[in-house]
């Protein structure tokens, strides 16, 4: 039997988490694993039980760092287990079968594929996320968000997928997988399947797993730290990726870009502002 885990990282999401694992069906041999990045969060040790499992970050990793504390975890009790990575702010619907008994079904069926993506619904039901693509030339990015006419096949391949909702097949990694810790919150996801994508490992999404996010209930609780986050990131992610003409043009784009921010959405300007300087600050 393979071993069934979900990979949780916590930030000050207590009560969401308590609604996610409400939404979870577990065989006796699955467990959770919540990596606690917001210390003084005492309310999350509420939610340790015998499926439960809680990893203290001691401080705020990040997102990439708090995935990997939790994959290596999980790795010294089972390299070949199924790792789910899901946001706290998603959630299941009450399915006859329990969403991992399909992902176990999946992965027997299935098994060259590495990473897994699954369909991202919102509340009012409409699909906001089924993977996405890339274009090498100029980086740019595409998420698509409607499903192919023809869904006679269990699953597509795609260039990444989202973190939000992200299965991984330990078995086929010689090594533990993990994302790149220059990424604190934000295209983390994009940068590690397209790494493991360039190692020969096969990047798919399935429409026969599903999830519902309720976008950003996290992030948008302080809008200049979210905008900071996504712009140091995106500069992060454009200098990895992009052409140097890419970034350049973007850098002068991005700064003519928050000066008009700053007068008509000044929170997303000043986070921009410091997400360019904090890059700009660890690059030299």
């Amino acid at each position: 039997m393979r071993n069934f885990y979900f990979l949780v990282v916590n930030y000050n999401a207590s009560e969401l988490i308590t609604r996610l694992l409400q939404s979870i069906t577990l065989r006796k041999s699955d467990r959770i694993i919540i990596v606690n990045n917001s210390p003084e969060d005492k309310s999350i040790l509420d939610l340790q039980s015998y499926f439960v499992n809680i990893l203290e970050a001691e401080e705020n990793l990040g997102f990439g760092k708090a995935c990997n504390l939790g994959l290596n975890w999980i790795a010294q009790q089972n390299n070949e287990a199924i790792v789910w990575l899901i946001n706290p702010d998603a959630y299941f619907e009450i399915h006859t079968i329990s969403p991992v008994d399909k992902a176990i079904i999946f992965f027997q069926k299935y098994r060259e594929i590495s990473i897994l993506g699954t369909t991202v619904y919102n509340s009012e039901g409409e699909l906001t996320s089924a993977g996405g693509t890339f274009a090498p030339n100029t980086a740019a990015l595409t998420i698509i968000d409607r499903l192919p006419e023809d869904l006679a096949e269990d699953y597509y391949q795609t260039d990444w997928v989202s973190g939000c909702s992200l299965l991984i097949n330990l078995a086929n990694f010689a090594e533990v997988p993990q994302f790149c810790d220059r990424f604190f919150l934000y295209y983390e996801d994009l940068d590690f399947c397209l790494r493991y994508s360039q190692q020969g490992h096969e990047i798919a999404v399935t429409h026969l797993l599903k999830v519902i996010h309720d976008t950003s209930t996290i992030t948008n609780r302080n809008i200049v730290e979210k905008y900071r986050h996504i712009t140091q990131s995106y500069l992060i992610y454009l200098e990895k990726y992009g052409s140097k003409k890419i970034f350049f043009i973007t850098n002068i784009r991005m700064a003519l870009n928050t000066a008009r921010l700053l007068i008509l959405k000044p929170k997303q300007g000043l986070g921009k502002i410091f997400g360019m300087y904090q890059y700009w600050l660890n690059f030299f």
